[in-house]
This record gives C-alpha cells, structure tokens and sequence, in this order.
C-alpha cells in the first residue's frame, strides 16, 4: 500500500464502491455520503488529503483539516481497504501526516460502537479521550 496526493478522480473511485460501514458511520454521524464527499472534496482541493493506494486501486480517502489547536481526520474508504495490512500501513501513515501538520495532534471521530474500529485506533496509537457530540473522540498525541 502506498499514500498519494489525492485527486478528485479517487475520490469519485471510493464513493462510487463506498463501505457500508462508512455509509453507517455517516448515517450516524447525522451526514449523507454527499456532504462527506463535499467536505473530503474541500480538502482536497487545499491539498490536505491523500489516497490510500493498493495494487494502482484508490481504496481509501483521508483528509485533515486544523481546528481548535488538532488536525482533524476525515475518512472515507471501500471494504477492501479494512484488512490487517492496512492497519499496519495507516500507524505509518497518519504519523507522516502530523508531521505535516507540525507535529499537532491528530484527532479521529467514531460515531459508532465498534469494538474493531476502537481496537484499530489503539493499535495506530490513539488514545480515546471520551465522547464529543455523539462520537467517540481519539486523539494521535504529538510525537516525542
């Protein structure tokens, strides 16, 4: 697997065979898939988002935007993106993107009662600090 700068053609990619999963987290989240990929499509646009890449196929989409001193996450992928290997690749990952924020913290939001996906975030290395509006609030402390 390898990360890119994203392009609006994979972004059309992984909403055209988007994950359940990911329809369910949006649903929960109170969006649609339209506003997710508005949203994902701004940052983009500003050049704070990449895609996920396995074998020339765009599986995943993550995004980052600062607020409130963190970077937020935006994420969007297929259901072929959710595999150990990927895991491995994003505890990676997301540390190249802190560095490009400046070494903030990383914040990450689930809106659902996952035991796989709280699992997934400690493996990377987040620490959950509790709820915000309805989600499950992880944050990335800056590295050392």
């Amino acid at each position: 697997m390898k990360a890119r700068s994203a392009t609006v053609g994979d972004l059309e990619a992984v909403f055209r065979n988007l994950s359940m999963r990911m329809s369910n987290e949006y649903v929960a989240a109170g969006k649609d898939s339209k506003a997710v990929y508005d949203n994902l499509m701004m940052d983009l646009k500003e050049g704070r988002a990449h895609a996920l890449v396995e074998n020339d196929t765009t599986v995943a989409i993550i995004a980052w935007h600062e607020h409130a001193g963190a970077a937020d996450t935006l994420f969007s992928a297929r259901d072929d993106f959710f595999t150990a290997k990927t895991v491995r690749f994003c505890k990676r990952h997301i540390r190249q993107i802190q560095a490009l924020t400046g070494n903030m913290a990383i914040h990450s939001r689930s809106w659902l009662d996952r035991a796989e996906v709280v699992r997934w975030f400690r493996i990377i290395g987040y620490v959950e600090r509790g709820r915000e509006n309805g989600a499950h609030l992880f944050e990335l402390p800056p590295s050392d």
